[in-house]
């Protein structure tokens, strides 16, 4: 285990950090939520093609930058400090997981960044459960059905649609017979959609459930570094603000009461940092290929998801509150944090799932 950050990945860091701060500031992110499509085509094209961060697991005899998991948890960290309005959780964690779970050469695809998929599953789907598809096969191997609240589907090139039966298949909605329609989403920044099948055609990518499972494991592994990114954004903008905001002629984060929730909230956001950094260690040691992670690694997850979305949540809310007045404006960029907190404490398993996850699989019955 090594829960440190190496020279590669601090680069990684800082080059990320460079991008978004250019061309997702606060300002820019807040614009773009009142547009038709959130999602920020420019910025995806540089963050995924130019810096190729879209093929970071992926090896590079299918196209990918041959780097592992903990790389992409860099990346999430850092858009989750941003909340940037780009389909990376989508496509180059879920989509291309599943891809790289079923050995199938369209990851070449996402890899490179010049398409973009997504995993036909309700965002709150959680490993670790039966999960029954909402999509059935037709005799002529045709898809139909309906699945809602897609993340990231209305940019999507590609679709990986699990049908009845557990099999995946991967539908492409320029080929026909698939609809997107937006939904309103808690979290503005990452928009969700209803994907309508209707008879549309569809190749099968993989025919064992088990590779859903995988997927699904290790989004939730990789979602603990965006919230752990969120939390850290949270807990800076807080403190820096306290120092300047004065009351009775002293800085208000001078007051002791103030001192004590942020250093709570600190003490909190280390012990994120190590369950996320563990969980992404975990996962980068594990075969890319395989559909079915070691009994350890899934601990990792569930401990990583049953504390970095409670964390996340406290921060963001200790971030609005601690703000006053202005920390309540649709003006401030808070909002956006407290609801991407949400909307990701939802997602891929709430922390009670995880916390039950976790105690079957360590063998602590309630």
């Amino acid at each position: 285990m090594n829960l440190l950050y190496s020279e590669v990945e601090e680069e990684l860091r800082a080059s990320v950090r460079a991008l978004l701060a250019d061309h997702s500031p606060a300002a820019v992110t807040l614009a773009r939520i009142e547009a038709p499509d959130v999602h920020d085509p420019a910025l995806w094209r540089t963050l995924a093609a130019d810096l190729g961060t879209a093929g970071l697991p992926v090896p590079e005899a299918l196209g990918g930058a041959g780097a592992s998991v903990r790389e992409t948890a860099v990346v999430l960290e850092e858009l989750g400090r941003s909340v940037a309005p780009v389909p990376f959780l989508g496509s180059a964690v879920l989509a291309t997981t599943a891809l790289l779970a079923a050995g199938d050469p369209a990851v070449a695809d996402l890899a490179d960044g010049t398409r973009t998929g997504s995993l036909a599953v309700p965002l709150s789907t959680a490993p670790g459960r039966p999960f029954t598809p909402s999509v059935r096969r037709d005799p002529d191997g045709t898809l139909s059905g309906r699945v809602t609240s897609v993340a990231d589907a209305r940019s999507a090139d590609l679709l990986v649609v699990p049908a009845e039966g557990g099999a995946l298949f991967v539908v492409e909605p320029a080929a026909g017979g698939c609809t997107i329609e937006p939904r309103r989403s808690l979290d503005l920044t990452r928009p969700l959609a209803d994907v309508l099948l209707d008879r549309a055609p569809a190749r099968q990518l993989a025919d064992e459930p088990a590779v859903l499972e995988r997927t699904l494991q290790t989004g939730a592994g990789l979602l603990a570094s965006e919230q752990l990114g969120i939390a850290e954004w949270c807990l800076a903008e807080t403190v820096g603000y306290l120092r300047e905001r004065r009351q009775f002629n002293r800085p208000v984060g001078s007051f002791q009461g103030l001192k004590h929730r942020l250093a709570d909230l600190w003490l909190q956001l280390t012990g994120a940092r190590a369950a996320a950094r563990h969980a992404a260690d975990a996962l980068a040691a594990e075969t890319v290929t395989a559909t079915a992670l070691s009994p350890d690694t899934a601990i990792a997850v569930a401990v990583a998801q049953a504390h970095c979305g409670t964390v996340a949540v406290r921060a963001a809310e200790e971030c609005v509150q601690l703000h006053g007045g202005i920390g309540m404006t649709w003006e401030h960029p808070a909002h956006l944090y407290l609801k991407r907190a949400k909307a990701d404490q939802l997602a891929l398993g709430t922390p009670g799932h995880h916390r039950s996850l976790l105690a079957e699989l360590a063998d602590l019955p309630a």
